[in-house]
C-alpha cells in the first residue's frame, strides 16, 4: 500500500517506484514475489480495478483519499486476481491498513466497498462462508 501511495503522489512509473521502494526499505520479511506481482498487476489493470470498485462507491474514485484509493486498489486486485487468498483475509487486511493509515472512519468505508465487491467477484466463497456461519 505504501508503494502504491508513493506511486500516486510521485507520478513516477510504478516500476521505478518499486525499485526505489526496494532500495529504501528493509523488505527482508516481505514476500517480494507477491509485492512485484501486486504492483505490476495493479499498474496494468488499474482502470479495470477502478471499474470493478465504482458501483460500490458513494463518490467518484478520484474524490477518495489517496489512502482509500490505494487500499481499495490492493483489495480489489486480491479479490479479483488472487483467489488463493480468502476473501475475509483480503478484507481484514484492507481494514487494518485503513485503520493504520487512513482517516478516522476510512476502515468502515473500505470494509463496505470490499464486502460488496467480494459478494460480486467471489459469490460462491461468500455464500459458502455465510452458510458455515449459520450452522
Amino acid at each position: 500500500m505504501q508503494a502504491l501511495y508513493q506511486w500516486e503522489l510521485s507520478g513516477y512509473p510504478l516500476s521505478q517506484v518499486e525499485a526505489m521502494f526496494r532500495a529504501d526499505h528493509d523488505l527482508k520479511r516481505a514476500d517480494l514475489q507477491f509485492f512485484h506481482h501486486a504492483l505490476s498487476s495493479i499498474d496494468q489493470t488499474h482502470d479495470t480495478l477502478v471499474d470493478a470498485l465504482t458501483p460500490f462507491l458513494n463518490r467518484p474514485f478520484r474524490e477518495l483519499t489517496p489512502i482509500e484509493r490505494n487500499v481499495l486498489l490492493l483489495g480489489a486486485f486480491e479479490l479479483i486476481e488472487r483467489i488463493d487468498i480468502p476473501f475475509r483475509v483480503v478484507i481484514s487486511e484492507a481494514v487494518a491498513l485503513s485503520k493504520k493509515f487512513g482517516a478516522t472512519d476510512a476502515h468502515k468505508f473500505v470494509n463496505g466497498v470490499l464486502d460488496q465487491l467480494a459478494a460480486q467477484t467471489r459469490a460462491v466463497e461468500v455464500q459458502a462462508h455465510g452458510a458455515r456461519e449459520r450452522v
